[in-house]
């Protein structure tokens, strides 16, 4: 499997890191290996000195596919769960100033906690999911899936313009204004709606 992540899919996450605002969607790639599952601890690694967190909501791919189109997208899967897209915030800076690909700053093990996968039957509609994380019990992040520049099924078309989608990949979605450090210590707790998804502590 493969996880495709989304970058820049809200205005004021792209604003407050000084970055354009994205006329078509900005995807990388990461491994499996970056998953963090079961509220297991997140290690702080020490190649990095400024780790950010950024929540985002996650698609599950149930469906083998190439080339397809917006309108029949909402086939190609049926479960949502929440993540963290760590980031190692110095990596990605210097590699920005190189020119450099900054996967270094995003794939490294553990990157991307996840919680359990729901289904999206529990929701009236994908595109008004509200979200948030919160860091040691404050609001650090909230969204709602209503303010995605890109929506899932564009992100879905954008994508297998490109490459096959499998079952079983995961399509991180982009993350809301408010992404911050995290520190050794700090609990991380991540909600959809009012239902806590993830809770897991930094070490």
């Amino acid at each position: 499997m493969k996880i495709i992540a989304i970058g820049r899919n809200y205005i004021d996450h792209a604003k407050e890191l000084n970055n354009p605002v994205p006329k078509e969607p900005i995807f990388f790639l990461m491994p499996d290996s970056s998953l963090l599952r079961n509220n297991q601890p997140f290690f702080y690694p020490d190649f990095s000195n400024d780790i950010h967190f950024e929540v985002e909501i996650v698609v599950k791919l149930n469906r083998l596919g190439k080339n397809v189109a917006a309108k029949f997208a909402h086939r190609y899967y049926n479960e949502i769960a929440i993540g963290i897209d760590f980031t190692a915030r110095d990596l990605q800076q210097k590699c920005k100033e190189k020119g450099l690909p900054w996967e270094v700053s995003k794939c490294f093990d553990g990157a991307a906690p996840i919680s359990n996968f729901v289904s999206i039957d529990k929701f009236s509609d994908i595109n008004n999911i509200n979200f948030r994380l919160e860091l040691n019990g404050e609001v650090a992040q909230k969204g709602n899936t209503g303010e995605m520049i890109f929506k899932v099924d564009e992100l879905i078309e954008h994508v297998t313009k490109y490459m096959t989608i499998k079952i079983g990949d995961y399509l991180f979605t982009g993350t809301p204004s408010g992404v911050g450090p995290v520190k050794i210590g700090d609990r991380l707790t991540a909600y959809i709606e009012d239902e806590k998804m993830l809770d897991f502590v930094v070490k």
